[in-house]
């Protein structure tokens, strides 16, 4: 470890560390806190960066990044105190990680697949993955490691007529073993619950696996779909209220009608 007294760099950058430092030494919250205290916090300050970016905003993003950074700082300094790393030393492994990505732009390598590459260094396509990882993300990334150790299609026809099959599978299910709710509307969690679960799951892994193919991410994709449909609803809710309807009581076919005008609308 380089330790404190060989910051180099930017001023700002200095700065910000030195004052992790002083908090850690002068503000009891701040020392109080343990890589275990934060977790909870280095995750929604990541979720506050998604949503400036979502936004569009530069200066919410801007300042979002600095409480990102904050949490790094954070944690950097707390292993810094147990004498395990500290930032200078995740810089450069950083450093180190981005030209063995590259070995055609740092050294004589050939210019390989990321997923490929790594593959080589794994015992299975799951390994190192966040537990945690929300769904869509997590199958994304294990249909990438597989991709990288050659289990792929060759275009998009494979996924997508994987999706019908699944598609299929779940129809003729759905047709042999109707929706069982209870009194109250509640679905009954029997075994042919399991199976409609299971066969759904296995749908929609499907369809992440023609986003992938397609290049796109399906997070993005249905992030995109859940904002496009809340807006057209606020729509159809306002459109309700203009014309005296309860949204709550105007019944599925007035509610429809709204829904194709809002659909209309942003057609012209």
């Amino acid at each position: 470890m380089q330790g404190e007294m060989n910051d180099k760099g930017d001023p700002a950058l200095r700065d910000a560390l030195e004052l992790m430092r002083d908090l850690r030494r002068r503000c009891e919250w701040d020392a109080a806190q343990t890589h275990e205290s934060l977790r909870p916090y280095l995750i929604e300050e990541a979720h506050e960066v998604d949503d400036a970016l979502r936004a569009g905003d530069d200066r919410l993003l801007r300042e979002e990044l600095g409480d990102l950074l904050l949490q790094l700082l954070f944690h950097s300094v707390i292993a810094e105190e147990r004498r395990a790393f500290d930032v200078h030393d995740v810089a450069r492994s950083l450093v180190a990680k981005m030209k063995a990505r590259h070995p055609h732009l740092y050294g004589d390598g050939v210019k390989q697949p990321w997923e490929r590459m790594k593959a080589k260094k794994r015992t299975s396509i799951a390994e190192g993955l966040p537990l945690d990882l929300p769904a869509l993300h997590r199958a994304h990334r294990l249909q990438d490691r597989a991709a990288g150790v050659g289990f792929d299609w060759n275009d998009v026809e494979g996924p997508a007529a994987k999706v019908e099959e699944e598609l299929g599978e779940v129809r003729e299910l759905l047709a042999t073993a109707p929706v069982a709710h209870t009194p109250h509307g509640a679905p009954i969690l029997d075994e042919r619950h399991a199976r409609l679960e299971d066969e759904l799951g296995d749908l929609l892994f499907a369809c992440v696996n023609l986003c992938r193919k397609a290049g796109v991410h399906a997070s993005l994709a249905l992030d995109r779909a859940n904002r496009k449909f809340a807006d057209r609803f606020a729509r159809v809710e306002t459109l309700a209220a203009e014309r005296g309807l309860v949204v709550g009581e105007a019944g599925l076919e007035a509610l429809d009608a709204l829904w194709e005008e809002v659909k209309e609308a942003e057609r012209a």
